[in-house]
């Protein structure tokens, strides 16, 4: 995609380690992965839409070019039948495109959403250890701080294998559809 070479990434990591410290680092190279995760999937999805769309546009034109030449009246009944099952097949396209957009979406906002709570909450831990000793002696508020963490960081994992599962089983529907 871009042409870096070892030598800019090197200089990149350097130059973000100067600017934001070896703390915020690891925050902010997870933030941006994240965020070109969710860009490439994203990218990802536009495209097998377009793809789609054509296919279904491409079967239509079809559709309408058969009716145009034919009179339906004229026709033998294999004929009809095989117009039919052109008309379901591209009605299925049509169906299980939208489902496999409308669950991709609600997943990919979960997905968001975890991520979201899981910055809040590391920012805010990071918030209360960095205040003086004097205004947090409780331990337990430490405590409770870090187990927050630590379950928003399941949370995270968990909801990147979802999204990584749901992305498997559209490729799955796609191939099963293409070979229709």
């Amino acid at each position: 995609m871009f042409d870096i070479g070892f030598s800019e990434l090197l200089l990149i990591a350097v130059i973000g380690l100067v600017v934001l410290g070896p703390e915020r680092l690891p925050v902010a190279v997870r933030t941006v992965a994240g965020w070109i995760r969710a860009m490439r999937s994203m990218a990802a999805n536009v495209q097998n839409e377009l793809t789609q769309e054509l296919k279904l546009q491409e079967l239509q034109d079809t559709l309408k070019k058969v009716e145009e030449k034919a009179n339906l009246e004229a026709l033998s009944p294999e004929l009809k039948q095989s117009m039919e099952e052109l008309r379901t097949a591209a009605q299925s396209l049509k169906s299980g495109y939208q489902e496999t957009t409308n669950d991709i979406e609600t997943e990919l906002n979960k997905a968001k959403e975890i991520t979201d709570s899981y910055d809040s909450a590391v920012k805010e831990a990071k918030d209360n250890t960095q205040q003086p000793e004097e205004s947090d002696p409780n331990p337990e508020h430490a405590a409770k701080m870090a187990a927050v963490v630590e379950d928003e960081k399941t949370e995270d994992s968990t909801a990147v294998k979802t999204v990584g599962s749901l992305e498997a089983n559209v490729k799955n529907s796609n191939q099963t559809e293409s070979e229709k």
